[in-house]
């Protein structure tokens, strides 16, 4: 009896899947953006064209302009910038934002986020799934770092007198962006406005209006 609810308990666990990037299967495989081929990632360059210029970037240091409607702006390098991030499973992220200005709410569906604020005062909080939907927030100074975790909305805000800006680490070479805004109201086609009008309990004058700025 003992062996056949041990097995039925490893049988269970055997079926979980974990869904994360591939570990790498090489030393490095600097990504081909020459190449039209595409897959799950970027082909490899032959290792021995590999150099010092496939594995750096700079610029970093200079400040984004701000003048979208939100406020701020992400300098992203990801394997497209440095072709040798290429199935490393990172990247990294620059996020400056300017006075009381914000980085709507949003998630990347292929990442975690760790961020450090070089400059300023940032309100940060991300929102944990249903059926709690607890805000856990936090205002950051310089030097301190927060935490998002995988797949959850998330949202920065400057709440300090001067412009603020932060390093982001994400756990993968394409960790995505959805501004939440943006792809419920910005969709294209758009979503029926009865349909966003009955989800946000509101009438469809004022579905249309918020449409009509995306």
């Amino acid at each position: 009896m003992a062996n056949f609810l041990f097995l039925c308990v490893l049988s269970i666990v055997c079926t979980i899947a974990v869904a994360s990037e591939p570990s790498p299967s090489q030393d490095f495989c600097v990504a081909d953006l020459a190449t039209s081929t595409r897959v799950n990632g970027f082909p490899c360059l032959d290792s021995k064209q590999a150099q010092a210029k496939h594995f750096s970037f700079s610029g970093l240091h200079l400040a984004d302009k701000l003048m979208n409607a939100y406020g701020s702006n992400a300098t992203l390098v990801s394997a497209r910038q440095i072709p040798g991030l290429n199935t490393l499973g990172i990247s990294l992220a620059r996020v400056d934002i300017a006075l009381e200005g914000v980085v709507p709410p949003h998630m990347h569906p292929r990442a975690s986020e760790i961020l450090t604020v070089l400059e300023g005062t940032i309100l940060v909080g991300f929102v944990t799934s249903n059926p709690d939907n607890k805000l856990i927030s936090k205002v950051l100074q310089k030097g301190d770092v927060f935490v998002f975790p995988f797949g959850l909305v998330h949202f920065e805000k400057n709440v300090g007198s001067v412009n603020a800006v932060f390093i982001s680490a994400l756990s993968s070479q394409n960790p995505g962006l959805i501004l939440v805004p943006n792809t419920v109201f910005g969709s294209d086609p758009s979503i029926a406005n009865d349909i966003l009008a009955k989800a946000f309990q509101v009438d469809k004058a004022i579905v249309d209006q918020i449409q009509g700025k995306f």
